[in-house]
């Protein structure tokens, strides 16, 4: 039994909607994982602790911040630069104040720029990988430990790379999320 010619056209219709439905739901994890691979688009890489290796060579970190509009924290680096050797581990730290009368959740996204070395700039521990929730009137300092590969002198893009710029914006979080977020993970606050 065969089908018929329009029967045919609206099951592929059907399974191309279904296949491209698949892709754009897979596309985000995979664009992501990309990205922390690669270095692409400024995504630092991660590591449990410092670099074996330091070189006389010196970097300039810069330090940037900024809110999602709504968020109604300030937050602000406590320096603007930097300088370190790179395969030194550095600290910085950022500011973060919620002026209002009630708690308020956010959670950080980064970015390095040149994008040529972000995935040379190596994260230890960071504020950013948990949601942080500020209580009416509380003000905290939040560190940033890394580094910076000593790998990146073998690229032939990143090597040039003098200055690097971290950056930072906080996004709301919807505060019930959050809290449950913290709860599944206790250790996760830097508060």
């Amino acid at each position: 039994m065969s089908m018929e010619p329009k029967q045919k056209t609206a099951l592929q219709a059907v399974a191309l909607v279904v296949f491209m439905g698949a892709m754009a739901w897979v596309a985000v994890p995979f664009y992501s994982w990309f990205c922390q691979v690669t270095g692409f688009g400024g995504v630092t890489g991660v590591a449990k602790k410092g670099s074996d290796t330091v070189l006389d060579k010196v970097v300039t970190v810069r330090f940037d911040a900024s809110l999602e509009r709504g968020m109604p924290w300030e937050f602000r680096p406590e320096v603007t630069q930097m300088e370190l050797r790179i395969g030194e581990t550095g600290l910085a730290f950022y500011e973060a104040y919620n002026p209002t009368d009630k708690p308020v959740a956010g959670r950080a996204s980064y970015n390095v720029t040149p994008y040529s070395a972000g995935g040379y700039f190596i994260k230890i521990a960071c504020f950013c990988f948990t949601q942080q929730i500020l209580q009416p009137g509380e003000r905290v300092m939040m560190p940033v430990t890394f580094y910076v590969d000593p790998e990146i002198v073998n690229d032939p893009e990143a090597k040039y790379a003098h200055t690097i710029t971290l950056s930072y914006t906080f996004h709301t979080m919807d505060l019930g999320e959050a809290q449950a977020a913290l709860a599944d993970t206790p250790t996760a606050t830097v508060n």
